[in-house]
């Protein structure tokens, strides 16, 4: 079963916790909220989403709970991914890869990376 969606700045605070983790609610206020113009309270409630969603886990030590990633940001980034080629682009690719063609900033390491994709995918649908 997939996992609940989650939002950009739900993913952007997934990303600073895998960085950083264990950490507090007061430490992800400091180094994340801030600079985003959170409160403690609202960086505490997208805490306690991204853990009811199954994102992060938590654990009490010395009177204060420590979070930490339960799946990393990669996983949450596939889903996220998964959920807008289903839902904005009616599970075509193609509108992202002619938007990617189109823009023509792909590095050589990204294109690499695609062209090994590509590769994995011939062999996924020969072997099926």
């Amino acid at each position: 079963m997939p996992r609940p969606s989650i939002g950009d700045q739900e993913l952007a605070l997934l990303r600073h916790l895998a960085a950083h983790e264990p950490v507090s609610v007061g430490e992800v206020a400091a180094g994340f909220g801030e600079a985003q113009g959170l409160a403690r309270s609202t960086v505490l409630t997208m805490m306690e989403r991204l853990r009811a969603k199954g994102y992060l886990k938590r654990r009490q030590a010395q009177g204060m709970y420590r979070y930490s990633t339960a799946t990393g940001p990669g996983e949450a980034m596939r889903s996220a991914v998964g959920q807008f080629v289903e839902k904005t682009l009616s599970g075509s690719v193609s509108p992202f890869v002619a938007w990617m063609a189109e823009r023509g900033e792909v590095s050589d390491d990204e294109l690499a990376e695609l062209q090994a994709l590509v590769k994995q995918l011939k062999t996924t649908r020969k072997e099926k």
